[in-house]
């Protein structure tokens, strides 16, 4: 199987970040907690950064929870995790691509699947020992004037709303139209105008 450059620049960075983890004591090369961590790249996402998605609970860290007649079950620990890094994230730095694949990294974590007390444990410990700025989400324009690209809000969304009145412009991916015609802009009441950019 060949390997496009993107793919290679992936798994590269992929192994310098598991290599700088053991050197702090954090080993995913072969800690049966963790399980398998598969890697792969996401074309469909055009904002986020990336996602850990889970796969094979260990039913030993079940929890359920009762929330009015709702029983909710929640599994702390996978055996299995599958990393996809967005491919528009591959065009940035190699150390904001870093940080994306760490963040991820440490959802494998048990107790991390959400951004909770363990997840925030491990990202401050990495970020002090290995200077990481690791958030729970990333700010893309930020990081696109950090890596000399041109950014452009409009390339990452499907629609443009515009107030008639005002001008205050915001973007979506998705959009009911039959709702937007009910609402009025925040600032002066005034009507949207819904552009499709793509």
């Amino acid at each position: 199987m060949e390997y496009s450059y993107k793919q290679l620049k992936l798994l590269d960075l992929y192994d310098k970040a598991l290599d700088e983890l053991e050197s702090v004591g954090i080993d995913f090369k072969n800690n049966p907690e963790i399980g398998t961590i598969e890697l792969g790249i996401s074309k469909r996402s055009k904002n986020r950064y990336g996602v850990c998605k889970q796969e094979e609970p260990d039913k030993r860290y079940k929890s359920v929870t009762k929330k009015g007649y709702r029983r909710i079950i929640k599994y702390e620990k996978y055996m299995r995790h599958r990393i996809l890094i967005s491919d528009w994230v591959l065009d940035l730095n190699d150390d904001i691509i870093k940080n994306t694949i760490v963040h991820e990294l440490i959802h494998c974590v048990p107790y991390c699947n959400d951004h909770g007390e363990v997840f925030k444990k491990y990202a401050k410990y990495i970020n002090e020992k290995l200077g990481y700025d690791i958030n729970r989400t990333g700010n893309k324009k930020e990081d696109y004037e950090k890596s000399n690209l041109d950014y452009s809000e409009e390339s990452s969304y499907n629609y443009k709303v515009v107030c008639d009145h005002c001008g205050q412009t915001f973007y979506r991916q998705r959009i009911n139209m039959k709702k937007m015609e009910g609402y009025k802009c925040g600032i002066c009441n005034g009507k949207f105008n819904v552009t499709k950019i793509k």
